[in-house]
């Protein structure tokens, strides 16, 4: 099973070095790579920087998501919820790979104003990992760790069904902001509101 989930990871990266060198001969020589509030872009960079912030950090991540079990203290191993562990790494492979997306049609097209789409990246993570959150055993690495859900399985369990729920509705109230062309400022709110509540 496992070996499933990472070829499908590398698969994905794969996928995204190809696109990227298909598109290469078309990008500027300055391709943005970070944008402001208003979704303009603030930072540029090569088309390789681009590269390794998109298929680049897509092999980084599989590299790490194969690591962690090998780093996980007793009473704490990912192997206890192994589908969901590698279940969540093809999620972020995947929000990865949108943002690379994202990047490289803006340095391919120049569009004015980005954040609607950035935004609605986040909806997507908010929604996807949400769904996962409430199967997450306790560890060192995934989910809210505070002092107080690693050191109660109980309060582990409330709190991750607690921020499930909190960040799928925070995730479909945003993206319905989206649609509904409210400012990107309130679906973004809605978003980061669905993941510190439950912390706090």
């Amino acid at each position: 099973m496992k070996r499933r989930y990472f070829l499908a990871g590398a698969l994905m990266a794969a996928i995204a070095a190809g696109v990227f060198v298909y598109f290469l001969p078309q990008l500027p020589a300055q391709v943005p790579l970070h944008w402001d509030l208003h979704g303009r872009p603030d930072a540029h960079g090569s088309p390789w920087m681009l590269f390794a912030a998109g298929p680049g950090l897509m092999a980084a991540m599989l590299g790490v998501f194969a690591l962690l079990p090998r780093l996980s203290p007793k009473r704490f191993e990912v192997e206890s919820f192994e589908r969901t562990y590698l279940s969540l790494m093809l999620i972020v492979l995947v929000l990865v790979g949108y943002f690379f997306a994202v990047a490289l049609w803006s340095g391919l097209t120049q569009p004015a104003d980005m954040s609607r789409a950035i935004v609605a990246g986040l909806c997507l993570a908010a929604i996807l990992i949400g769904n996962l959150l409430g199967k997450v055993r306790r560890n060192f690495f995934i989910g809210i760790r505070t002092p107080w859900t690693l050191a109660s399985e109980r309060v582990w369990y409330s709190t991750h069904r607690m921020g499930a729920k909190a960040a799928v509705g925070a995730g479909l109230a945003a993206f319905a902001a989206i649609l509904l062309g409210a400012p990107v400022w309130v679906a973004f709110t809605l978003v980061i509101a669905g993941f510190v509540a439950p912390v706090v």
